[in-house]
């Protein structure tokens, strides 16, 4: 679960949770209020290119698509089984959501960051952070489970 903790003007701060125990933070650009449950009109009015975070709601995750962008970086290659990254499904109004390491809302266009929150509003230990909830996610994937993430 991501916890929508801290709304600031550019960026998003989040708790994130893995079967209800805290896992680090997560960021995302500005939340601009949307839910998974408005109408695409409203989603699509709302939305500021590479600068929105995603609508709130529940979202199963995707294990085996490989990023055009990320499958040709050797670090995700190495540790994100081929390139391969958790990818939201079907979020209204946005393509690609992915969850990927980066520091800034910057790095983020629409996709969710993982990281520690040490410094404001940035995450640092990214990698490693991805890392770490990549396997966790892999080994769920590779088990059979299906995966879903709830943004509050």
């Amino acid at each position: 679960m991501i916890d929508r903790a801290w709304k600031k003007p550019t960026y998003t701060i989040s708790r994130l949770f893995i079967d209800g125990a805290r896992f680090y933070e997560a960021l995302e650009d500005k939340d601009r209020g949307l839910k998974k449950t408005d109408p695409l009109s409203t989603i699509q009015s709302k939305k500021v290119y590479g600068e929105t975070a995603i609508p709130s709601g529940i979202y199963e995750i995707d294990m085996d698509t490989i990023s055009p962008k990320y499958g040709a970086i050797d670090w995700y290659k190495k540790n994100c089984n081929g390139g391969r990254m958790p990818r939201l499904k079907n979020v209204p109004g946005f393509e690609g959501v992915l969850i990927h390491s980066g520091n800034t809302a910057l790095d983020s266009w629409g996709c969710v960051l993982v990281g520690r929150n040490l410094a404001s509003g940035q995450l640092l230990q990214s990698k490693d952070t991805l890392k770490a909830l990549y396997k966790k996610m892999l080994d769920a994937h590779n088990r059979g489970e299906k995966i879903t993430i709830e943004i509050k």
